[in-house]
């Protein structure tokens, strides 16, 4: 996502929801901005939140951000209780907080002010009024209702599609164990997912039949890899689209690496939330898919995605593996 600019409690309330990728309850946001790469960073924490204080504040130090935002979503004696160690944290850390306030019923309260300018009913506020939700869904970004919603869209599609997904997995399996490896069936490999690729960004979806056998496929780590590294990390929308479409499609049993690859799409383009609900996924299947594990470690290390850029070519690639392709474990 673009970087949103946010200059009021107004947009900073309506630029939640797209940073996190739903909308928030019984939370405590925290957001980082201004510092080495001008980039902003979401943190979500649930209510009660005092014990997170410090690590909230030494993450968003050691990434370089100098002022932060603390937006809390719930009763208002549980939102002071949480806001009041996190601001004390953010400012010891030399991340100061700029402002904190409660949001709720469509109303906002400052912690901070206690003037005559904020009156004790709060002030209304008009998310769809606001420029910053407009920016965000002009560029392709939705914020669905909760985190729960969220969760179901990386979900296995259920119904007639996955009794269909069953019967073409079993078909790609037969074929995949028919086949005798080689340096040539490899290059086709390479040839059937860059060609998948192409077919998706110019808006045909893969049949059934080809994501069965790219589900198969993608157990092989450099498979997997040749999928990473084209990613456009600068335009990911149509990548993030793909490889949902072919994580809810996928059987279980093949659902780390797509879960893994959409994680990486979303985290590139600022979307920590669905990153979050995908990593979740390939390690519900495989508790130590290695992709998966390293893309959770960079997330709750803060790390900022223009941090996170491969600019790895195919042959770079190619020359990274000197064995025979692996499987996935």
């Amino acid at each position: 996502m673009a970087p949103l600019v946010i200059r009021s409690a107004q947009d900073a309330i309506a630029a939640v929801p797209y940073l996190l990728g739903f909308h928030p309850s019984r939370s405590l946001v925290v957001i980082g901005f201004e510092g080495r790469d001008h980039g902003t960073c979401a943190i979500r924490l649930d209510l009660p939140a005092a014990e997170a204080a410090g690590r909230v504040a030494a993450l968003l130090a050691a990434n370089g951000f100098t002022r932060s935002l603390l937006l809390g979503y719930g009763p208002a004696a549980e939102v002071a209780e949480s806001a009041a160690p996190v601001r004390a944290a953010l400012s010891s850390a030399g991340v100061p907080a700029a402002e904190a306030i409660r949001v709720a019923d469509g109303r906002w309260w400052s912690l901070t002010c206690h003037d005559d300018c904020c009156p004790p009913e709060g002030t209304p506020y008009d998310i769809s009024a606001s420029v910053v939700a407009a920016r965000a869904t002009f560029a392709g970004h939705v914020a669905l209702a909760d985190r729960a919603e969220l969760v179901r869209s990386v979900q296995p599609l259920e119904g007639p599609v996955r009794t269909a997904m069953r019967r073409a997995t079993a078909r790609a399996e037969r074929r995949r164990l028919a086949r005798v490896p080689s340096p040539a069936t490899a290059g086709e490999d390479v040839a059937y997912l860059l060609a998948l690729l192409t077919r998706a960004r110019n808006g045909s979806p893969p049949t059934d039949d080809e994501v069965a056998r790219l589900g198969i496929l993608l157990t092989d780590l450099r498979l997997r890899d040749e999928a990473w590294i084209r990613i456009d990390e600068e335009a990911p929308a149509a990548d993030i689209a793909f490889w949902r479409d072919v994580l809810r499609r996928v059987e279980d049993a093949y659902a780390p690496a797509p879960a893994s690859l959409l994680a990486f799409a979303a985290y590139s383009t600022g979307d920590g939330g669905l990153a979050n609900v995908a990593l979740q996924r390939a390690l519900d299947a495989d508790p130590g898919y290695s992709m998966a594990a390293i893309l959770r470690e960079v997330i709750n290390a803060g790390i900022p995605p223009s941090q996170l850029r491969l600019r790895m070519t195919s042959d770079q690639l190619a020359a990274a593996y000197d064995d025979p392709p692996q499987k996935a474990s």
